[in-house]
C-alpha cells in the first residue's frame, strides 16, 4: 500500500517481529506491542523484556541474537513512557539489537534516528530504522472534493476508546463475508498493524484534512475505507485533530467509541466524560460539512472494566435508547454494526 502512506516496503523494515516491552510499568505502557499481538500474532516471534518488567503478552522471551535465530527481522520498540521518550536502557537495548542484526522500528515522540549512537548503530550494520511519527510526505490541503468509494471513521468520546480496535476489527468482519474492505492507520500502532498509513499528530494543523484525503483516495471497487480515529471533538488537548480528520474521511458512516466507567477524559480531570448522544450530535455535524449524507451505524462500547453480565446490560440499554447496534467488538465482536452499516449504506 505505497500509495497510502510510510510502508514496511520503503525501508525493507516488517515482519517477523520481536516485541520490545523493557521496563514496562503498566499495561498502557505496552499498548503498541499489546496491539501488534492481538491483531497480528502470526507476525510475532517473541518479547523482549527486562528482568523487572511484571507485564508479558504471552509470548516466548527472547534475547535480540536469539530472536534473529528464531527469524525475526525487525524488533519494535513497543512500549512507551510519559512524553514518549528514549530511556537509557532503551537505547542500550536498540544498539544491541542492531548489534545482532534486527531492523528497529519505533513511535516515540523521540525519534530513533535523531540520537547519533543508534544511527551508527545502524550504518555500521546495514540495518533499517523506522520512526513512525515521522512523515515527511508531500501533502496537499484538503479540498473537499466528492470521492468516489464507500469510507467509514470511528469517532471517540475520549482518546484512547478502541478506536483502532474497532476498526481493525470491522475490517476482519467485513473481509469474513467477501466485502472489499481495507483499514487505514492515522496511528503509530496502526501503521506498524497496516504496514503503512499517516501518523496524523506529526502532520501540521493545516494538512491533516489534506492526509486524511490522500489516505483514502477514490475507490472504485465498491469496496470500503476504514479510516482509524484520533482524539476526540470534546478532549480540549486533541480535538482539532478529531476535527480535521472527520472533515479530510469524508465518511459515509461513523462509529462511535467509548470506555464504559471512565471517570473524566484522559489526562483532565476536570473535564467529565460527554453524554454519548451529545457527542455522537457533534461528531455528525462536523462531518455533514463534506459529506451531509453520513450516518452513524453503531456504538463500539469497551467493556474492560465490567463482568460480562454488566456489559450485556449496558450495551442492550444504550442500543434502545440511541437506536444502534451497541457491541464491545472484543469480547462481542461486531456482526450487528457491520449489518447496520450494509443497510444504511448499501448503495
Amino acid at each position: 500500500m505505497s500509495e497510502h502512506g510510510a510502508t514496511a516496503s520503503d525501508g525493507q523494515w516488517g515482519p517477523p517481529y520481536l516485541l520490545y516491552l523493557g521496563k514496562a510499568i503498566d499495561e498502557l505502557a505496552i499498548k503498541t506491542a499489546r496491539g501488534l499481538a492481538f491483531w497480528r500474532p502470526e507476525w510475532c516471534v517473541g518479547q523482549y523484556r527486562h528482568p523487572d518488567c511484571r507485564y508479558s503478552l504471552g509470548l516466548a522471551d527472547m534475547g535480540f541474537a536469539q530472536a534473529r535465530v528464531a527469524g525475526a527481522n525487525t524488533m519494535v520498540v513497543g512500549n512507551a513512557n510519559a512524553g514518549g521518550v528514549l530511556a537509557p536502557e532503551t537505547v542500550t537495548d536498540v544498539i544491541a539489537a542492531l548489534d545482532s542484526g534486527l531492523n528497529v522500528i519505533a513511535g516515540l515522540h523521540q525519534k530513533l534516528n535523531d540520537n547519533p549512537d543508534i544511527v551508527a548503530a545502524a550504518r555500521r550494520n546495514g540495518r533499517v530504522l523506522f520512526d513512525a511519527r515521522t512523515f515527511d510526505r508531500e501533502i496537499p490541503v484538503a479540498s473537499g472534493r466528492k470521492r468516489a468509494g464507500h469510507r467509514l471513521l470511528t469517532v471517540g468520546t475520549d482518546c484512547s476508546v478502541g478506536k483502532m480496535y474497532t476498526t481493525l476489527a470491522l475490517e476482519r468482519s467485513m473481509r469474513q463475508r467477501g466485502l472489499a474492505a481495507d483499514f487505514r492507520a492515522t496511528g503509530q500502532t496502526g501503521i506498524f498493524v497496516a504496514g503503512g498509513g499517516v501518523p496524523l499528530d506529526s502532520v501540521i494543523a493545516d494538512f491533516i484534512s489534506g492526509a486524511a484525503e490522500w489516505l483514502s483516495p477514490d475507490r472504485n471497487d465498491g469496496g470500503w475505507d476504514l479510516i482509524e480515529g484520533q482524539g476526540s471533538l470534546f478532549h480540549p488537548s486533541y480535538a482539532g485533530v478529531s476535527l480535521g480528520l472527520l472533515h479530510g474521511a469524508q465518511a459515509d458512516a461513523l462509529v462511535l467509541c467509548h470506555e464504559a466507567g471512565r471517570p473524566h477524559m484522559r489526562g483532565l480531570p476536570d473535564y467529565p466524560i460527554p453524554d454519548l448522544k451529545a457527542c455522537l450530535e457533534a461528531n455528525l455535524a462536523a462531518a455533514r460539512l463534506t459529506n451531509p449524507n453520513v450516518k452513524a451505524v453503531g456504538i463500539a462500547m469497551n467493556t474492560s472494566r465490567l463482568e460480562s453480565h454488566a456489559a450485556l446490560s449496558l450495551c442492550r440499554t444504550l442500543s434502545g435508547e440511541l437506536g444502534l447496534p451497541c457491541q464491545d467488538p472484543v469480547t462481542m465482536g461486531v456482526e450487528g454494526i457491520v449489518d447496520n452499516l450494509l443497510a444504511c449504506c448499501a448503495n
